[in-house]
């Protein structure tokens, strides 16, 4: 018998998923310029925290972290052919973050300590599309960023234990929402 938490978990990476579809078709017209340094790292941070999560959290909130594996591993693929152009010196800075905090997460034997390093490369990760977004707000595609906002709001009511594993979701949260702000910033000074 499937209960909310499980529910809610499932629906968010269902959603976590489908947030992908537009983003792709956007990615394939050229209209969404992923940035590369961001989409490679959530690749392999994705898989990492997906396992970490596993081992930290409860198993009804697995599928967003799921979802948030194999659909940036697409989108780095892609971001080979058409992603962002411009390599910053930000993107080199985050890379090398990202890689020297992969020492400690190695080292770490604690799935919590390894779930919050992980949470910090991501949120590495995050910067150059986040920076890119704020400027280039056209860059990313609003309707896939909207999915993935949803689908982690959902996801915050899949957590049955709000304990240290919590803090995946309610950064993926935050993350979605700030760049579907972003998006929508020129929309809304316009009206003000």
């Amino acid at each position: 018998m499937h209960n909310h938490y499980e529910i809610a978990g499932m629906i968010a990476g269902i959603l976590s998923l489908a947030g992908y579809v537009p983003y792709i078709i956007s990615i394939l017209r050229h209209q969404t310029k992923p940035n590369r340094a961001t989409w490679f790292i959530w690749t392999i941070v994705g898989g990492l925290l997906a396992f970490s999560f596993m081992a930290s959290g409860d198993r009804h909130a697995i599928w967003l972290p799921l979802g948030y594996f194999f659909g940036p591993l697409i989108t780095a693929v892609l971001s080979i052919w058409y992603g962002y152009a411009t390599w910053t010196r930000l993107d080199t800075i985050c890379v090398i973050a990202a890689m020297l905090s992969l020492i400690p997460w190695i080292f770490a034997k604690n799935p919590s300590l390894t779930l919050l390093i992980n949470l910090f490369i991501d949120g590495t990760g995050a910067i150059p599309t986040l920076v890119k977004t704020y400027h280039e707000p056209e860059t990313e595609d609003f309707t896939a960023w909207l999915i993935f906002f949803i689908g982690n709001t959902i996801e915050l009511f899949a957590i049955e234990h709000w304990n240290i594993a919590a803090a995946y979701p309610i950064y993926l949260f935050f993350l979605a929402g700030g760049i579907v702000l972003f998006t929508m910033k020129d929309k809304i000074f316009k009206r003000i």
